[in-house]
């Protein structure tokens, strides 16, 4: 495996506004993906008193090849939770809540619910606008998906109306079996499109690079871009693969800044509203700023 370079490196950093942001998350015994799935700007978002909050526990129902959160039979949903979540959102000030989620088969809905009660408790005390991270809900969908009528999990979701909907492709379509292997690269490309046909809500996705892809032709970035931009997607989110331990998928290749920099040019030329792009950029990385710059 290539050796990590400089760039991907980040110090740690411990200040009384790190300190203020893990006492509170503690307090209220909320899960931050932050730390469930040991990310690299974890610090610095601490430090601007902002997190990403995992909601319906800290375990997965899914076991992707690539991710760190745990796997094994999850706990029952806690419903003060929704609660919990506004309180934290107003006690850290935040103007820009992300909400994220362990996949839950097990869930009729997939989680679709939990979602919707979180955002109606924090607009029930905050102003904040909120993005969400989601899953498939595949467990309320694929029985009775034909992708005209009604489809449950996305109604609850188009019904709570959250500013920002994301759901990431993760990877590029020929690497989908070996990294999600439970997943489906066309039944997610059907969920960001029906939330932005049968909805005013802005459609967010993202991948990692490094796994094995090529840019160009079948396949590679490219493709797969095409393929968000058809199904709607607003804002793109592309950031470098880093193996969070040796069970994981080894990493491939680390981009270059340069490469970075071409994938920018080609999300651009694409067509996308906006973009972040870069070796350390993840899903809710600068989340506020990717909203503003499309709402203006």
């Amino acid at each position: 495996m290539p050796r990590l370079p400089e760039y991907l490196k980040r110090p740690i950093i411990d200040t009384e506004k790190t300190k203020i942001v893990r006492h509170i998350l503690k307090d209220k015994c909320l899960n931050t993906v932050c730390e469930g799935a040991r990310c690299p700007n974890k610090s610095e978002c601490y430090a601007k008193n902002t997190a990403t909050f995992l909601i319906m526990g800290n375990i997965c129902t899914r076991n992707c090849r690539y991710c760190n959160i745990s796997t094994a039979r999850p706990e029952p949903l806690d419903s003060d939770e929704p609660k919990h979540i506004a309180e934290a959102v107003k006690e850290l000030g935040l103007k820009f809540a992300v909400i994220t989620s362990v996949t839950r088969d097990d869930l009729s809905d997939g989680g679709a619910q939990h979602f919707k009660n979180c955002i109606e408790e924090i607009r029930k005390i905050s102003d904040a606008k909120i993005e969400i991270l989601t899953p498939d809900f595949r467990s309320g969908i694929v029985k009775n998906w034909d992708g005209i009528q009604k489809v449950e999990p996305l109604e609850t979701i188009i019904d709570a109306h959250p500013d920002v909907f994301n759901h990431n492709i993760e990877t590029v379509k020929s690497l989908f079996p070996q990294a999600r292997p439970q997943g489906n690269y066309e039944l997610s490309l059907k969920v960001l499109k029906y939330i932005k046909e049968n909805s005013d809500i802005l459609t967010k996705s993202g991948l990692m690079v490094g796994l094995g892809e090529g840019v160009n032709g079948a396949n590679g970035v490219e493709e797969t871009l095409v393929d968000l931009k058809n199904a709607g997607v607003d804002i793109l989110t592309i950031g470098q693969y880093i193996q969070p331990s040796k069970s994981h998928l080894e990493v491939a290749k680390y981009y270059t800044l340069e490469e970075f920099e071409e994938l920018r040019k080609l999300a651009k030329k694409i067509g996308f509203k906006n973009y972040q792009i870069g070796p350390l950029v993840r899903s809710s990385y600068q989340a506020m700023n990717c909203f503003e710059g499309v709402k203006g």
